[in-house]
């Protein structure tokens, strides 16, 4: 179990009280003729502690919307409330500042960086956000031992396989202990084997109190996800829950 005493998270939110609520959110890009909307009307809350999946077809606006939730892009109109916190009315500085310490974001071609270790690589974080020297070191073995890789903290990515590349872009992105964890097609790049590993990873940090959001076009996320939530042509189409929620 992560260790609630390495730099801890502290937010606005109460409990019982959605950890991110979107209200009336749109978002549209400028096209030729028509501009695009890749959202619309979306309302969504979602809690602590769940493993949300969501679905869709290529176009659908689900890469989007995990782009809004972790302040990446901004809505063209809408509100859009994350861990207490109004992105909507961030300068850019400040939203910065806010995902560095809030948002763990996971990439399905792991982008690490070749040149450095991967204790190295899951250090990086938290030199950006000024953590001690020595605390930086301890924690990245500690989140590369929680993600069953500890053994090759001092390798180059290079020498790792890809399930052993996603944990330690996991564990990277633990860095700065988030309490939101956002995925993008993580298990893409993967065999079955290695990507239902990779879930059930998914699934133990959200019983340990992550909230993780996965963006996939794969339906059979369910049997590992709490809730999934479907987009068509940027609306949500359903949100239901797979299995009772974590107590």
């Amino acid at each position: 179990m992560l260790s609630a005493s390495v730099l801890p998270f502290e937010s606005g939110v109460t409990s019982g009280s959605p950890l991110i609520c979107l209200r009336a959110v749109c978002k549209t890009y400028p096209a030729p003729g028509v501009p695009y909307r890749a959202l619309s009307d979306i309302d969504l809350e979602l809690f602590e502690r769940q493993f949300v999946a969501i679905v869709g077809k290529s176009g659908s606006g689900k890469s989007t919307l995990a782009n809004v939730i972790t302040g990446i892009d901004r809505p063209s109109s809408g509100e859009v409330v994350v861990a207490g916190t109004p992105l909507h009315q961030l300068s850019q500085d400040r939203l910065a500042r806010w995902r560095g310490r809030t948002v763990g974001v996971v990439f399905q071609f792991f982008q690490l960086l070749p040149s450095l270790t991967v204790a190295e690589n899951v250090m990086l974080p938290m030199e950006l956000c000024g953590t001690f020297g020595g605390r930086r070191t301890r924690r990245a073995r500690e989140l590369l031992e929680r993600v069953d890789i500890g053994a090759q903290a001092d390798k180059l990515p290079a020498a790792l396989s890809g399930g052993e590349q996603q944990r330690a872009a996991i564990a990277r992105a633990l860095a700065n202990d988030p309490p939101i964890l956002v995925a993008d097609e993580p298990t893409g790049n993967l065999d079955s084997f290695t990507a239902d590993a990779i879930l059930r990873l998914f699934g133990d940090l959200a019983a340990d109190g992550k909230t993780v959001l996965m963006v996939t076009h794969e339906r059979d996320i369910t049997r590992f996800s709490d809730r999934l939530i479907t987009l068509v042509d940027g609306r949500i189409e359903a949100g239901c829950v797979a299995r009772e929620a974590r107590g």
